[in-house]
């Protein structure tokens, strides 16, 4: 079985004998940013827009980049290389680095980079035929702090008990609410709702990560003559939508057909949501010369 390989500061090394120091920040803090993307037919898909996400993100808190963009797709390309043939869930990990332990980040040194390339592990077809339920949860994120706002940061915990949380009720995603009641974003993915034929996304603001995958759907809509507004969606949007759907680098986009125990639309996948799936699939095969 596969198991991939990962890159340490560019060093290739076998999956389980990847090592970082105890007193890394990463570790310690959750004090790194990370990108997260997948390869079709061996091709990264979108990996520019991701790594230069992850430069933007270093720089809102302060991380110097270690090495160029260029660089860094220069490693993955060798990680995957390594790796052999298949597609793989590629993730890209900037850590401050190591020093004393103290949450002064300035007292840390020498940056840390990981590239990791793992088998890819998509959702089961049966969620894009029938759909998936999402739980509405509150919760409060580094992230949602105006200094920390747009970053792909690494201290995930809100985010992993939301998720446990949205699985004990029976769904397979969290939706996270902002302070005013709006809904934001996924626990790891963005919204898009449809009413009346017309496409709406919760629109760009501190706690919501602009995510690659939405903006890709966002230019699909417009090859096919579908405008999709960025505005507010609260909770009774979603309950009375026609159709909804996540979208991220791994599901790609996925079909909603439940909300807080609440059947949204007919309660299967509906028609936008088909096409948007099959307009992205084509960006990705136009980019990647793959065959999906």
């Amino acid at each position: 079985m596969a198991m991939g390989k990962v890159a340490i500061d560019g060093d290739v090394v076998d999956s389980d004998e990847a090592r970082v120091s105890v007193f890394d920040r990463g570790f310690l803090y959750g004090d790194s940013v990370f990108e997260v993307y997948r390869t079709y037919a061996g091709i990264p898909f979108a990996e520019t827009e991701h790594l230069e996400r992850l430069a933007r993100s270093a720089a809102r808190i302060m991380i110097p980049m270690p090495v160029s963009i260029e660089t860094l797709s220069a490693e993955v390309r060798a990680t995957l290389d390594a790796a052999g043939e298949g597609d793989w869930y590629v993730r890209v990990i900037v850590t401050r680095g190591t020093g004393p332990l103290t949450y002064d980040p300035t007292t840390a040194s020498a940056p840390c980079r990981v590239i990791i390339a793992a088998p890819v592990s998509v959702p089961p077809a049966e969620r894009y035929e029938r759909g998936i339920a999402v739980a509405l949860l509150e919760a409060s994120r580094p992230t949602d702090d105006a200094r920390a706002a747009g970053a792909k940061a690494s201290n995930y915990l809100a985010n992993l008990l939301a998720v446990h949380e949205a699985k004990q009720k029976g769904a397979q995603e969290a939706l996270m609410l902002g302070r005013d009641g709006q809904i934001l974003e996924g626990a790891s993915s963005n919204l898009f709702i449809v009413k009346d034929g017309k496409v709406r996304t919760p629109e760009p603001q501190p706690g919501i990560l602009v995510g690659i995958t939405r903006a890709t759907v966002i230019a699909a809509a417009a090859d096919e003559g579908l405008e999709v507004e960025e505005g507010e969606v609260r909770p009774e949007d979603l309950y009375g939508a026609d159709e909804a759907f996540l979208t991220s680098s791994i599901r790609e986009v996925m079909p909603v057909v439940s909300a807080e125990g609440r059947t949204i639309g007919s309660g299967r996948p509906g028609p936008v949501t088909k096409r948007l799936h099959a307009g992205y699939l084509r960006a990705v095969a136009l980019a990647t010369g793959s065959g999906v």
